[in-house]
């Protein structure tokens, strides 16, 4: 029986899907964890920030798993998506920290996990490189 190899993806692509699991899960499955690390406030959590959370989880639960399972030109528009998805995240962040709705510590983290993601897919993206031998 003939087993197909399973195609090796840069490790870019690899810690980038890695890290939108590992935070998609969190925000799914145990949001009050990082809402207050966000804002250690009232107990518990407001309605809507538990709502929010979940929805960036599965956001990027399912971002994270294309990165895992999609090939070709597929998997070159995940990469593309990615880095507006996470360029957005990482302006938002700065945004709230400047803006003082934030503690500066927070708006910091936060800020440099979104750019670390945004630099990740960016990575990512140029790693796999113009099928046509094109640059862009």
């Amino acid at each position: 029986m003939a087993t197909r190899r399973a195609s090796s993806r840069p490790a870019s692509i690899l810690a980038l899907a890695g890290i939108r699991l590992f935070n998609g899960a969190t925000g799914l499955l145990a949001p009050d964890l990082l809402i207050r690390r966000l804002d250690p406030g009232p107990e518990p959590p407001s309605p809507a920030a538990v709502y929010a959370f979940r929805l960036f989880g599965i956001r990027t639960v399912l971002l994270g798993l294309d990165l895992l399972i999609d090939h070709g030109e597929r998997l070159r528009e995940d990469l593309r998506e990615g880095i507006l998805i996470h360029g957005s995240d990482t302006a938002t962040a700065a945004s709230l920290g400047l803006g003082g709705r934030l503690p500066p510590r927070t708006a910091v983290l936060t800020t440099l996990v979104s750019a670390v993601n945004t630099v990740l897919a960016v990575m990512a993206a140029d790693s796999l490189g113009d099928p046509k031998g094109k640059r862009k």
